[in-house]
């Protein structure tokens, strides 16, 4: 087959150039390769590694340069300790609140010291005759003998509700 001149279109007899060739094994042979695939990985990782050592060289050559260029210290000022690192001694003077060391332990113990003085008698100011009492104990208490009711008209019951209106009960 031959092209004809004039519309540049192949004639019938001349095969297609363009046509991709198929093998009878079951794939065509214009495909991408997988050597192509592995080639440009290969490449992509190379690019990586070489932008990588570029940063950090950079990063390195600044850091020396900025020390190298450091002001001398003023002879009047002293030298500041390094607080990034925090030792026993700083936590215990560093002042309230503080951050938690361990959360778990901490918590536990706090909640273990709730439980204990709901769970025990102390006394809160012996001159006045105050006293705490178990928490079981007290709720026993108040089934047995009621809260305390002040009458409607007295200081305390006044007192105990500021801006609160209190209104008669209807009987």
């Amino acid at each position: 087959m031959s092209e004809d001149p004039m519309t540049n279109q192949p004639t019938p007899n001349q095969p297609m150039i363009n046509q991709p060739t198929i093998n009878h094994d079951g794939f065509e042979q214009e495909d991408l390769s997988s050597r192509s695939a592995l080639y440009f990985l290969a490449g992509l990782v190379l690019v990586g590694l070489v932008v990588y050592l570029i940063v950090f060289g950079m990063y390195r050559f600044l850091d020396s340069y900025e020390s190298a260029h450091q002001p001398p210290l003023s002879p009047m000022a002293t030298p500041q300790a390094d607080t990034r690192t925090v030792t026993h001694e700083n936590a215990e003077t560093f002042p309230q609140p503080r951050l938690e060391e361990n959360e778990r332990t901490q918590l536990r113990s706090f909640i273990e010291d709730q439980d204990r003085k709901l769970a025990t008698y102390d006394w809160l100011d012996k001159e006045r005759s105050a006293v705490r009492i178990p928490i079981d104990r007290a709720m026993d208490l108040i089934v047995q003998r009621g809260l305390p009711v002040h009458p409607e008209g007295s200081p305390a019951a006044q007192t105990s509700a500021p801006g609160k209106k209190q209104t008669p009960k209807r009987r």
